[in-house]
């Protein structure tokens, strides 16, 4: 059985535990560190290079972005695979990334089965682009997700990690009701968990 080492980036904390929950269902993945912008990453790899197959990076952190990281990557460490979480939907983003070089592009919402396929393709030696048929042009404006202002206020709540119980307490409404709001929220977005949810609003700065 193969031991596949993964490093994670991503400056958001609750984003990142959903990432690292989603891989590490998969036996033959083991996610050996997690940090939270490019800098750390170039660091932790500097002084842990065997440790790490993978990179599975945020495009949007701090500091050093996942493109500034992956250049730097690709030039000093070039057997380390490199996997970009995105949620720009355009071809030319696409076509930045494919001629740097960079392993695989996943769009941050289908951070599911998909993220775990991406990693098993890209240590095979192949390429994997998630749905580039459907990136926008850059003419075309990202789909807008119509969430209510108590949708996007229970979202908010859930990133700074509340429970539903908790939630429904400070908001002064039924656990039921807010369970609700999660099943509209997660429909809306086309996400399959709270996890993913958060991560798609933070990313799209709606909350």
């Amino acid at each position: 059985m193969r031991n596949i080492k993964i490093l994670l980036a991503d400056d958001h904390a609750i984003v990142m535990e959903g990432i690292k929950e989603v891989l590490s269902a998969d036996e033959e993945i083991n996610v050996v560190g997690t940090v939270s912008n490019g800098e750390e990453v170039i660091r932790y790899i500097k002084h842990h290079k065997a440790e790490v197959d993978v990179v599975v990076l945020d495009i949007n952190m701090p500091v050093m972005d996942g493109i500034s990281c992956s250049r730097v990557l690709k030039k000093d460490f070039p057997d380390i695979k490199i996997i970009i979480l995105t949620m720009y939907a355009q071809k030319t983003f696409v076509e930045e990334i494919v001629k740097l070089g960079i392993d695989g592009c996943l769009l941050k919402n289908n951070t599911g089965k998909e993220l775990i396929d991406a990693v098993l393709r890209v240590m095979s030696g192949k390429q994997y682009y998630d749905r580039i048929g459907t990136f926008n042009s850059e003419e075309e404006e990202v789909t807008q997700y119509k969430l209510s202002e108590r949708e996007l206020e229970i979202i908010k709540l859930m990133s700074e990690g509340m429970t539903s119980g908790e939630i429904a307490e400070k908001l002064f409404l039924s656990d039921h009701t807010v369970k609700t709001h999660r099943k509209n929220i997660l429909r809306k977005l086309n996400v399959n968990n709270s996890s993913q949810a958060v991560q798609f609003c933070l990313s799209n700065q709606l909350i």
